[in-house]
């Protein structure tokens, strides 16, 4: 059950979301981003010279902080779920591109946000929305 001190830190994971520099991070990944191949993600995911990459590392790393939250028991699960879907979105639309490098590396791609989608029903079900929305064949969560 969702507390007061839970629904303050919804607020301030929107404010912080409102911040200028992220919201234009979170534009550039979420709508202008468009990687066909792993070799044109890598371009801003790894090249950290790339004008793109700190968008990268500043959304993901945000989404993988509030997604913490919630597997580490600091904010109901239910509310943030309510709100704040964006985090399972981007694993969606980029973790194929890591799932053969993952197999390799032993390095999960937004570990967090995998454990969350794969501990919650209710995130279960955003993400295969969002894989169906992007043409992209299920990859394990």
């Amino acid at each position: 059950m969702a507390t007061a001190a839970d629904a303050e830190l919804i607020l301030k994971l929107y404010e912080i979301r409102r911040e200028e520099t992220l919201r234009k991070a979170r534009r550039f990944l979420v709508f202008d981003f468009q990687p066909k191949t792993v070799e044109e993600l890598r371009v801003v995911s790894r090249d950290t010279g790339s004008e793109h990459n700190p968008s990268w590392r500043q959304t993901l790393s945000y989404w993988e902080m509030a997604a913490s939250f919630v597997l580490r028991g600091a904010l109901d699960a239910d509310l943030f779920l309510d709100s704040s879907v964006e985090g399972i979105l981007l694993y969606a639309k980029f973790h194929h591109f890591h799932a053969e490098t993952e197999k390799q590396s032993g390095n999960p791609f937004m570990g967090q946000t995998a454990r969350l989608i794969a501990a919650y029903p209710a995130a279960q079900a955003r993400y295969e929305v969002f894989l169906k929305s992007f043409g992209v064949t299920k990859t394990a969560a």
